[in-house]
């Protein structure tokens, strides 16, 4: 039965434990005397009437309370696991303190598996030992000649490779032939080499990695932006880079926004380095994130590539952090603790005390300005690599194009296409609408199908014949009749999408063997390989994809970009509607000629005066920022300030509006502060819950966390309504 508490003459250590719950501050418990529980050991303890899991975060407070009056619980066991870092505690911490969540919350993706926290499962090898058996048959002797070699050895694989029974083995491992020794289970890593494959890097990569190589070498913080134009060669750059981490024994922490980028960028990996690296990202088995959790901690992975959450893994000694794509707004996790990886990189390499390298073509406004401003160093790759050359960018004015209806390529797009398939090249055609069309509607009664969780329409997926929402992941069968009125054969898909766009490919091209890049198919990094090396291998000569396929790749035969609606996204109340839109465009336009040959993009538009596209006709790049900037500086947006959204949320609609109302009142009164609303959220129905949203804006130097925790505590918050606050919001949904 466990102690759950003391004496008062107990002389026990006192401890402070942080639980992977939303708990804002950790709970003292005592270590038994015959336990060592030092700060970082994860350890099991009682919480109320349960068992958890938790940290060791301090040690506990020996002139508070005596312990006889605290009535402290003890703790029941420490877990075998390595203890977490003091630097990956301070990042907790900070990343806590900065979101305005609780720390409990933020340990919880730090210890995200559990499993791994247990005793390592083990095998038994064998080698030869000094003893010879007293008799020596034909099947001991082939045992004999297989292990003469030294090389430890599992017993079935040992029995495999001399031909004989385990009976055999296991009868020399209890002569003492044989001595077995304990080892991991868990398959380990291949340590990557640094020298196994150079790279021949123009001047200008020369120069940018020479120096990313030093700052490694030097082991100091440093923030990098490494930008380059799409097809510069920046990946083989801070390859240079991990190789020093390498050469100085310190692991690598490369960040990437989409699942599907990884296979490519897999494949140049080996190429530079002879073994893949580690993978963290939410496709991976339980065992296999397991088996990568236990070996980061352990210290036996040498490089990690993964999404966002693999920032919070348990590192020693990081020696270089990089955030490829670090413009990406998937770098923001919206749900739970809101936190931006990127910025929570470069935290981590400040307390690592090793470089951290932003990378991009198209750099986000804030990375922007800290590079202007010196808070980054900044590295810059002007020219394609290779001697390729950027591709000529025409905009198509749709509005003179006179399409029939159903219809969505231009004229002047089709005859590009049938062109550059007849020579042998491939083309992308882009459109960010997944599925069939974004909207059903009956033509009898005007009924439009709508999500019964979310104020959003259910996009068609005609070839599953399901209608879907893409926020909670609703799905029902296209029914055959209306359900409002009953007619049947009067559906009318309203817009494309990406099945709707490949329908009118195969009347208008049928030449062309083509391939739907989007979330739908490519589900998971093993169909993301198999689509790619069919591009690779010249399978596919048309692709129409979404913004997955928009960045990072790159095809030599891929001469033509078609962006279908390149006005998509431009439309709304979103702060950064033009940065995102010309970034991914940017990022789009640069998938065509990355070799010797010239490509081409095309931007059907029913806005070409807009400036993004103004911009990207003229190459203008630097002219967009100054106007995007100058904007943003006489709103007083960020970068150059601060902005903080509240969202309040119930299912029950009176609730969720009158606690927002509540919050309106308790609005803190500062000259530096602005509160506006509470609105309902452009999405006020989201999973089923109604949704309003309050949103502070401030100075850029204002103390916004200390605010935000004392107007959390002004309003009493009913137990079904949700508070959730979103520091440097990304999405204004």
């Amino acid at each position: 039965m466990h102690d759950s508490g003391t004496s008062s003459g107990d002389s026990r250590q006192r401890v402070k434990v942080l639980v992977p719950l939303p708990l804002g501050a950790p709970y003292d418990y005592l270590v038994p005397s015959d336990m060592a529980a030092g700060v970082g050991s994860i350890v099991k303890v009682p919480l109320g009437s349960r068992e958890v899991i938790g940290v060791v975060w301090d040690e506990g407070d020996a002139s508070g309370l005596p312990v006889e009056a605290a009535k402290l619980k003890a703790v029941y066991a420490v877990l075998p696991a390595i203890p977490l870092t003091a630097t990956l505690r301070r990042l907790i911490d900070w990343v806590a303190a900065y979101t305005v969540s609780p720390a409990g919350s933020v340990l919880r993706m730090a210890i995200s598996v559990p499993d791994a926290l247990a005793s390592a499962p083990t095998d038994t090898v064998f080698v030869a030992g000094p003893v010879m058996p007293e008799r020596v048959t034909p099947a001991r002797q082939r045992v004999l000649d297989v292990a003469k070699d030294g090389v430890p050895r599992r017993s079935t694989d040992l029995a495999e490779q001399a031909a004989v029974s385990s009976g055999v083995i296991k009868g020399l491992a209890d002569a003492g032939v044989l001595i077995g020794h304990e080892v991991p289970a868990e398959r380990s890593f291949e340590s990557p080499q640094p020298d196994f494959g150079p790279q021949v890097l123009s001047p200008d990569q020369a120069a940018a990695a020479a120096d990313l190589t030093a700052k490694v070498a030097a082991r100091a913080f440093a923030p990098v932006l490494l930008e380059g134009v799409t097809g510069s060669g920046k990946t083989s750059v801070y390859f240079e880079a991990v190789a020093e981490a390498l050469r100085g024994n310190r692991p690598t922490l490369v960040l990437l926004p989409e699942i599907a980028l990884t296979a490519q960028w897999l494949d140049r990996f080996a190429e530079r380095f002879g073994v893949m690296p580690a993978q963290w990202h939410s496709d991976l088995s339980q065992p296999e994130r397991r088996r990568v959790w236990r070996a980061v901690s352990e210290g036996r992975v040498s490089v990690v590539v993964g999404a966002r959450s693999a920032l919070f893994l348990p590192f020693h000694d990081l020696g270089l952090i990089v955030v490829d794509e670090e413009h990406d707004t998937s770098f923001k996790q919206e749900e739970g603790v809101a936190y931006n990886a990127r910025d929570m990189a470069v935290v981590r390499a400040q307390l690592e005390k090793c470089p951290v390298v932003l990378v991009s073509a198209t750099p986000s406004l804030e990375t922007v300005v800290n590079a202007e401003t010196n808070k980054f160093e900044h590295l810059l790759l002007p020219e394609r690599h290779g001697g390729a050359e950027l591709p000529t960018l025409s905009i198509v004015d749709m509005r003179a194009e006179q399409l029939p209806a159903g219809r969505w390529i231009s004229a002047v797009l089709e005859e590009h296409v049938h062109q550059t398939i007849e020579s042998g090249e491939q083309v992308l055609l882009f459109l960010n609408r997944r599925g069939y069309a974004p909207l059903t509607l009956c033509r009898a009664c005007g009924h439009r199908f709508q999500c019964p969780n979310c104020q959003a329409w259910l996009v068609e997926h005609r070839h599953r014949a399901r209608l879907r929402c893409h926020h909670c992941d609703f799905g029902m069968a296209v029914p055959e009749a209306c359900p409002s009125c009953e007619a049947v054969g009067k559906f009318a898909a309203c817009g494309p999408g990406v099945e709707r766009l490949a329908e009118e490919v195969a009347e208008r091209i049928p030449e062309a063997r083509v391939a739907v890049l989007a979330s739908d198919t490519l589900t998971g990094p093993a169909r993301a390989a198999e689509l790619i090396a069919a591009i690779e291998n010249h399978e596919i000569d048309l692709l129409i994809g979404t913004q997955v396929i928009a960045k990072g790749f790159h095809f030599p035969l891929l001469t033509l970009v078609g962006v279908i609606d390149a006005d998509l996204g431009l439309a709304g109340g979103d702060l950064r509607a033009a940065e995102k839109t010309y970034q991914l465009l940017s990022q789009v336009s640069g998938r065509a000629g990355r070799e010797r040959r010239v490509g081409q993009v095309f931007l059907q538009s029913h806005l070409p005066e807009h400036p993004v596209l103004a911009a990207l006709a003229s190459g203008r790049r630097d002219d967009f920022i100054r106007r995007e900037l100058e904007e943003r500086r006489v709103h007083g947006m960020p970068p150059f300030g601060r902005l903080v959204a509240l969202i309040v949320s119930s299912r029950s609609e009176d609730a969720a509006r009158q606690t927002a109302a509540a919050f309106r009142r308790a609005a803190p009164h500062y000259d530096q502060l602005q509160v506006l609303g509470p609105a309902p959220a452009p999405l006020s129905l989201l999973r089923g819950r109604f949704r309003f949203r309050l949103l502070l804006k401030a100075e850029k130097g204002a103390p916004i966390q200390p605010v935000i925790r004392q107007w959390l505590a002004r309003v009493r918050v009913p137990g079904t309504v949700r508070v959730a606050v979103d520091i440097d919001p990304y999405s204004f949904l």
